[in-house]
């Protein structure tokens, strides 16, 4: 699972959810594959669900190509046990979770035929909690073979 080696706070306050909602600014661009998934909806995604995206794209891929993971799960996520009293601090860090604005590449695909990638990304999306979209770099040009 993807999760920073070390941190400076071991807890985080939850971002502003008007924050989020905005555009990417920043990622929003493919830089360094060919094909990606871009996110069409503002969302918290747990490095778990980032893993099993990544591996539902390198297994149809059968580990060809070169695959891009452009989103990292940096923030803590807490979790008070169940059954607790309010109160008493805020709960454990529970997981690490990414901050997916609409508009930012999360995965890109290199060095696979088209329809591969375009299928490989769709099964990679199905693994996560957000509407996604296929996207081919603007200066790719694609030959109906």
């Amino acid at each position: 699972m993807l999760s920073p080696k070390r941190v400076k706070f071991r807890k985080q306050h939850r971002s502003v959810n008007t924050r989020l909602l905005r555009k990417a600014s920043r990622g929003n661009k493919i830089s360094f594959g060919d094909f990606a998934l871009v996110a069409l909806e503002p969302k918290w995604i747990t490095n778990r669900q980032i893993e099993a995206a990544r591996i539902a794209m390198t297994r149809h891929i059968k580990r060809g190509g070169k695959v891009w993971i452009r989103v990292f799960p940096d923030m803590p996520y807490t979790k008070k046990p169940a059954e607790t009293r309010m109160g008493k601090g805020k709960g454990n860090p529970e997981s690490w979770v990414a901050c997916v604005r609409p508009g930012m590449v999360m995965f890109e695909i290199a060095g696979v035929d088209p329809k591969l990638a375009e299928r490989a990304i769709e099964l990679a999306g199905a693994k996560l909690p957000i509407k996604t979209r296929f996207a081919v770099r603007k200066d790719l040009e694609i030959t109906n073979a």
